[in-house]
């Protein structure tokens, strides 16, 4: 027994030492023993592991990567929402943004913490008693991947946190993984010599990292993070922002470095102009600056709009120009019918990437920047992503350029094409124009609507090409000997599709909506109509006048719902999915008193659930209407108190919150 207490003692050791020297080297960049030293030690550790197996933990660092590739990614519901944040491209822009913060804080000293704006991926840490447990994608801000098996190989995430402070070990960290500018093109130079297509970007080479199936090659790709929040606020004593990220710090947490703290829009501002010029010089990509209120109150009284908090703001750099030609402009059809014009261009490099093409928007904004073909322009990506023409270069004319028309005819139907006088786009009104069935076919099977596996771009234009689908209705009479005949897919990718229709049937109502592509209404909107209208049929007996009231729809969002919905062709198709067994309920609208009270409660959560993780019981609160919140107030319905609660239940007892055992909130969420 002696000597097992010996060998378990030295292994944690050991794996204190490494730990120790992961952080001063991945975090702090500060190595204080050799690569020999580190190697020596990892080698007894695997050795004493190797030989005493019932003593390997989850948080060792031999266990980084280990396991066999897994098949697929579950998704985790965000306790929390990593909404986006809203841009600014100028000083005027920012001073804007300013001026309605100190508009809503009349009077208040105003400091902000200004953050470089990392170019990577984003990423949510859930740390349970200490130790990593979840690694969540971003996703669509509601819901995510979860990839904890590939963010444990990257060595600047600790496995466990270096504290002992209880108000530290059940968090949830946000913050951005990333490739070095070194580490990218190293990736880039190795696929080029296997004959490999060349990623774009280090963000989309950090993207495919994440998602990669196999832990062992994502270890190779060395990615890399900086933590800059906290998601689901937990019980600490913190006034600031700054202070926030100082103690996520001390925990071995990695925070950029280059974080400051000023007092003025001209501070701001001067260091803007600072990264616009020095941004080459850093070892990762960044996009521009992240600024953020430091007073965590001062961000608790601004708060959030639907989409964006408005305690922060991204300050993005102008975007990096290149000149190149137009050699002609064809024009695309979207899902809705929109006509847009795209230039083909002289192939040009950008921004890490080769553009070949670019977006023109419409006709009034080619007729506005006076951009012909033949033309040399200059070309930027938009946001840093999105290639668009910027002008021509007028002095480089040689009188040969030819000026765009916009066709008469739809290019891919050949239907006449119209033009609303309240809009710019032209349309084709062709619903059976096979251009806009491929897009209707392919939003409708995304992963933000009715998420088909199998079903990608490539498939639906198969299936729209060969005449087998020529609506959303159509893809639930599919069968395996009909789709196993196309170019290869066979028996086995057939039966998968198949499977996967048939899984997607049980879908949310909101899923559904969201998927059928009503103009104006996206997955946010989707969802406020479900908590109105529990089920499809209920929906399409809104009259206009009672979905215009609903406040986040407006008049609008309301008529294009109520025209879509009543137009013949969608109530049949309508008709045919509720036939093929698609669900038309809202999952999670209450169907009970007692949910029914749920509906209108607000949660918060403390301490340390023995039986569910916080965000389990989060997705299940919601799920039965329920909304959960970060901090304790007068309109708290609920506070849930675990094991090691913190502030948070002193707070609730001196407002007089009701408070709830484990006990009391499973009883709570099994009642009907």
């Amino acid at each position: 027994m002696t000597e097992l207490k010996e060998i378990k003692d030295r292994i944690e050791a050991i794996k204190e030492s490494l730990r120790h020297h992961d952080y001063l080297y991945y975090v702090m960049a500060q190595p204080d023993i050799s690569d020999y030293q580190y190697d020596m030690l990892m080698k007894e550790l695997e050795a004493i592991e190797q030989r005493y197996p019932q003593f390997i933990s989850p948080d060792s660092p031999t266990q980084r990567v280990s396991g066999q590739p897994i098949e697929g990614f579950q998704t985790l519901v965000h306790p929390i929402p990593m909404l986006s944040l809203s841009n600014c491209y100028n000083e005027g822009e920012f001073r804007e943004f300013d001026q309605r913060v100190r508009k809503s804080l009349p009077g208040e000293n105003i400091e902000y913490v200004v953050e470089l704006k990392i170019d990577g991926v984003a990423i949510s840490l859930h740390y349970r008693n200490g130790k990593l447990h979840h690694g969540v994608t971003r996703g669509d801000g509601y819901q995510g991947d979860d990839v904890t098996s590939n963010v444990r190989t990257i060595k600047s995430v600790p496995l466990s946190l270096a504290t002992n402070n209880p108000e530290l070990l059940n968090i949830e960290v946000r913050g951005e993984v990333y490739l070095s500018k070194k580490v990218f093109q190293k990736i880039n130079q190795e696929k080029e010599t296997n004959g490999d297509e060349l990623f774009a970007n280090p963000r989309n080479a950090t993207a495919g990292s994440l998602k990669l199936l196999d832990p062992k090659i994502s270890a190779s790709r060395q990615l890399d993070i900086f933590i800059h929040s906290l998601g689901d606020m937990p019980d600490i004593s913190v006034k600031t922002h700054y202070e926030t990220l100082q103690i996520l710090k001390g925990a071995g947490l990695k925070i950029n470095p280059l974080i400051q703290i000023v007092h003025s829009v001209e501070e701001v501002i001067q260091l803007w102009n600072h990264w616009i010029e020095n941004r080459n010089n850093l070892e990762y990509e960044i996009d521009g600056m992240v600024i953020k209120v430091n007073d965590l109150d001062q961000q608790r009284r601004l708060g959030t709009t639907a989409k964006s908090p408005r305690w922060a703001i991204a300050f993005k750099f102008p975007a990096i120009q290149a000149t190149t030609r137009i050699e002609g402009i064809v024009c695309q059809v979207g899902r809705t019918g929109a006509i847009t014009p795209v230039a083909n261009l002289e192939p040009v490099e950008l921004s890490g990437s080769v553009i070949r093409r670019a977006t023109l928007h419409n006709q009034e904004e080619i007729e506005r920047k006076d951009i012909r073909i033949g033309d040399m322009v200059f070309i930027e990506k938009a946001g840093d992503v999105i290639p668009e023409v910027v002008k021509p270069i007028l002095n480089m004319r040689t009188g040969k350029e030819i000026i765009f028309q916009m066709p008469t005819q739809c290019p891919e139907c050949g239907s006449p094409l119209a033009k609303n006088p309240d809009e710019v786009a032209y349309r084709c009104e062709n619903i059976s124009c096979p251009a806009q069935i491929k897009g209707r076919l392919s939003h409708f099977a995304s992963r933000g609507a009715m998420d088909i596996e199998g079903m990608g771009e490539v498939l639906v234009n198969q299936l729209v090409n060969n005449g087998l689908v020529h609506n959303i209705a159509d893809i639930y009479e599919l069968k395996v000997e009909t789709v196993q005949s196309l170019e290869r897919m066979g028996t086995k990718s057939a039966k998968n599709l198949i499977n996967g229709i048939e899984e997607s049937k049980t879908r949310n109502l909101a899923d559904l909506i969201f998927g059928m592509g009503i103009r104006h209404v996206g997955k946010t909107a989707a969802e406020i109509l479900c908590d109105v209208y529990p089920d499809m049929d209920s929906l399409l007996n809104a009259s206009l006048e009672s979905l215009q009231e609903i406040p986040q729809i407006g008049p609008i969002m309301a008529k294009s719902i109520y025209e879509t919905l009543h137009e013949p062709h969608n109530i049949e198709l309508i008709h045919r999915l509720k036939t093929a067994g698609v669900e038309m309920k809202s999952a999670s609208k209450p169907t009970s008193n007692l949910i029914l009270h749920l509906a209108g409660m607000s949660f918060v959560l403390t301490g340390t659930l023995s039986n569910l993780s916080r965000e389990e019981a989060s997705a299940l609160i919601k799920s039965k209407g329920g909304k959960i919140t970060s901090s304790v107030s007068k309109s708290t319905s609920y506070v849930v108190a675990g094991e090691s609660p913190g502030s948070k239940l002193d707070k609730a007892k001196s407002l007089g919150i009701p408070i709830l055992n484990e006990k009391e909130f499973d009883i709570l969420l099994s009642q009907d």
